[in-house]
């Protein structure tokens, strides 16, 4: 097993609150596969599996095997969810400008899918690689996990903790947290600055004690680092052929200078030490088990606890690694007793798997609190922020499927192939990833096509060729950089974007669609000029040979502006008769009640009029007639 090859088996398991003296509080730890939140026994509250890009959960066969919740879940990502997965973490606000961080992952297999098979997959953070799993695990591996842990910066709203799938092997993770740190924490003289690496652990011990730190005792480390016994290391026939006696010391009053900034090691490491002493003056060494053609940098923990050493001078070594003496030391001449003293030395172009620390004697018995051993990887390159934003938005919007594993960086790590479909390549100063080709030809993709294509300046050849994709062409398709444009056998609707007269095309097949209006006389140039395109089965598309002619007045983009222009004074003309025509009709009527016609109310009013007349002289009339039969004049 590799772990960029070896994991660290018995890393960190969890604090559960950080000491007020510790001015960073971002921590999460997530149960990967995992339904519920939990509290384990050192009172860390576990979360629910979340943040993932996809996967299955399961649990391991013997659970009553592993002691705490969280060890007994699991997350595996078999390869219908894509060669690649991810789990994307957010980081705290205020470090969005830049933070650094703690991550410890717990790997176990036990046979959860009755295979007998141990996956072989790599894990990235960040888009470098940082662990590669190897199928055959090792039997205690396989059977009781393995935690591993590292330290990195990140500038990112969130952290990329990503799976890569080795033939059809299933990745598989049982937990994972993320501890945010001090910026400054664990610095070394390199060519870079400490922003360019990552530290991953090789192996961290303790002198003198048994193995401890957060998930295997109440003791607290703020960066969540748990410390083996340092038995696990040291050569034992070393000592008895140099006729030295080992001896475990402990401190018997505080430690000063210990859980300070930036690295903030607990004051537990330096209370207990081992020495060496004999006739022939003693030698402590130790063998740690590292991967050849890489940096590490190792990190010495001195305290002079022995209260019989008062002086500088008293206890004096020298520290070999690899055959190279390293330093000599004499820890109460640099700091005094009960003090915490850390030192580190930087080894480079290992050609060995393993890595020889020597303490040999010059004045007194050698001594040692602890020591840790990280290799130092380079940050890989990643893809330009802008172009990992098209990607992702490509994403959404032709509803990729999760089989093809478009998750975390576009192209990034470069050992990985890039997302299905996708080619990219270094920047000519080689200081990012750009993607140059995407060819998603049959894939039953049914969306669109974004409009943040256009941020994908370096993109030479893009087929889309014989899906679903529908709706308008962006018109930031077609840069400068586009040489091969193969949208075919689609239904794409409306114009084509000016950005496809691009010089560069030399490859345009656009056929099969439900496009419309002008083509550019640049466009079909191409096929004139040694290049080809094909345009036919859009039976909106004129205007060159092999289309239809288009309509009087029609452009590239429809109506052309002449035809917009004659249209508008048509319009125009129509308008003004309209109002022409009832302006008149209004002054016609009006013109012909004030010469014609009496107001209904006058008509009404005369009509009353001539019938009262006329009964009045029928009332008059019946008077005189009766007067002249009854009523005659006589004479006494």
């Amino acid at each position: 097993m590799s772990l960029i090859s070896l994991i660290f088996f018995l890393s960190l398991l969890h604090y559960s609150s950080l000491s007020l003296s510790f001015p960073f509080n971002y921590s999460l730890h997530i149960d990967c596969g995992g339904h519920v939140n939990s509290t384990d026994a050192f009172h860390t509250t576990w979360l629910s599996d979340r943040f993932h890009s996809g996967g299955a959960t399961s649990v391991v066969s013997e659970p009553l095997h592993f002691q705490h919740q969280q060890e007994k879940t699991l997350r595996y990502f078999p390869i219908s969810s894509g060669k690649k997965n991810c789990y994307s973490i957010p980081t705290p606000a205020a470090a969005a400008a830049g933070g650094r961080y703690s991550l410890r992952t717990f790997t176990v297999y036990d046979n959860f899918d009755g295979k007998s098979h141990s996956p072989s997959f790599d894990v990235s953070v960040e888009g470098t690689l940082v662990f590669s799993w190897q199928s055959p695990w090792p039997e205690s591996v396989s059977r009781s996990g393995a935690y591993s842990d590292l330290f990195f910066y990140s500038n990112d709203s969130v952290v990329n903790l990503c799976f890569y799938s080795i033939a059809t092997d299933s990745p598989v993770i049982g937990s994972l947290e993320l501890t945010q740190i001090d910026p400054n924490s664990y610095p070394f003289d390199y060519a870079k600055n400490s922003t360019n690496y990552i530290l991953v652990n090789y192996g961290r011990f303790s002198s003198g004690s048994d193995q401890w730190g957060p998930g295997f005792s109440n003791d607290t480390d703020f960066f969540g680092r748990s410390w083996q016994s340092d038995a696990e290391f040291r050569l034992p026939s070393v000592s008895i052929t140099n006729g030295a006696t080992i001896k475990a010391i402990s401190a018997i009053k505080n430690i000063v200078n210990a859980e300070k900034s930036p690295n903030y090691f607990p004051e537990k490491l330096y209370q207990t030490a081992i020495t060496a002493s004999g006739n022939r003056g003693g030698v402590l060494e130790y063998e740690l088990p590292v991967d050849a053609k890489m940096d590490y940098l190792l990190v010495f923990h001195f305290a002079e606890i022995d209260v019989s050493v008062t002086k500088a001078g008293q206890r004096v070594f020298d520290v070999i690694v690899n055959g190279d003496n390293a330093s000599r030391i004499d820890v109460y001449k640099e700091v005094g007793g009960f003090y915490a003293y850390d030192w580190s030395y930087v080894v480079k172009n290992l050609s060995s798997t393993t890595l020889s620390v020597r303490l040999e004697s010059v004045v007194g018995a050698p001594v040692i609190c602890g020591l840790e051993n990280y290799a130092i990887v380079p940050v890989d390159l990643k893809t330009v922020p802008e172009q990992a934003i098209a990607m992702r938005a490509l994403k959404a919007s032709l509803h990729v499927p999760d089989r093809m594993g478009w998750n975390g960086d576009p192209c990034a790590p470069t050992a990985w192939d890039a997302w299905e479909g996708v080619t990219c390549h270094p920047t000519k100063d080689e200081s990012n990833l750009v993607v140059s080709q995407i060819d998603l030809g049959s894939q039953g993709l049914k969306g669109y096509v974004s409009d943040q294509i256009g941020l994908l300046t370096n993109l030479v050849s893009l087929n889309l060729s014989s899906n679903s994709l529908g709706g308008n062409l962006p018109s930031g398709l077609g840069r400068n950089s586009l040489v091969k444009l193969d949208l075919s056998n689609n239904k794409f609707t409306g114009f084509l974007p000016d950005g496809l007269t691009s010089s560069s095309l030399q490859l345009v097949l656009l056929n099969g669609n439900l496009l419309e209006g002008q083509v550019p006389d640049e466009l079909y140039s191409i096929g004139v000029h040694g290049g080809a395109i094909d345009l036919s089965g859009n039976k909106g598309l004129c205007g060159v040979p092999s289309l239809p002619d288009c309509p009087l007045f029609w452009g590239k983009n429809g109506l052309s502006t002449g035809g917009k222009i004659g249209i508008g004074l048509s319009c125009l003309v129509i308008i003004c008769a309209l109002v022409f025509g009832i302006y008149y009709i209004c002054i016609k009527r009006r013109h012909n009640e004030y010469d014609f016609g009496l107001p209904h109310e006058l008509m009404s009013l005369a009509s009353k009029r001539n019938r009262y007349h006329r009964q009045k002289s029928l009332m008059t009339l019946e008077m005189e007639s009766q007067h002249a039969k009854g009523f005659i004049t006589t004479n006494d």
